[in-house]
């Protein structure tokens, strides 16, 4: 079952991915927020208060998405976030992601229903 008015932050440069998150997420009842960069994904956290966050690991810079996080952090964020990466099984096993402020990677391209089963996991 979808939280009402559920929200999603997802930070990705690269607008085929934005695209195919939006059109899972919504179809499933969830609202999207969306930014192309981790500058701009901060404005959005802080206009749209998420309940869950996605963000890319490599954007403008390599580590945009890992000082993202960093900067979320800071303002106390509760909410789960998972790094999308083309790397993501790789870097699950090389990197303690939760040390990051991670709860999780996720390779790219996302399965639809690994997802969605996240999501639901994570949102109470």
């Amino acid at each position: 079952m979808v939280k009402k008015d559920c929200v999603i932050l997802a930070i990705d440069d690269d607008p085929d991915v934005l695209n195919t998150l939006r059109i899972i997420l919504e179809a499933n009842g969830y609202q999207m927020a969306e930014a192309y960069s981790a500058e701009e994904g901060l404005r959005k956290y802080k206009e749209s208060k998420p309940d869950f966050i996605l963000v890319d690991l490599m954007m403008e810079e390599v580590d945009a998405g890992l000082n993202f996080v960093k900067e979320i952090r800071l303002l106390n964020n509760k909410s789960p976030v998972y790094m999308l990466s083309s790397t993501g099984d790789s870097l699950s096993q090389t990197t303690n992601y939760t040390e990051l402020g991670l709860d999780g990677v996720l390779q790219k391209p996302v399965h639809s229903n690994t997802l969605l089963k996240i999501i639901q996991a994570k949102i109470k």
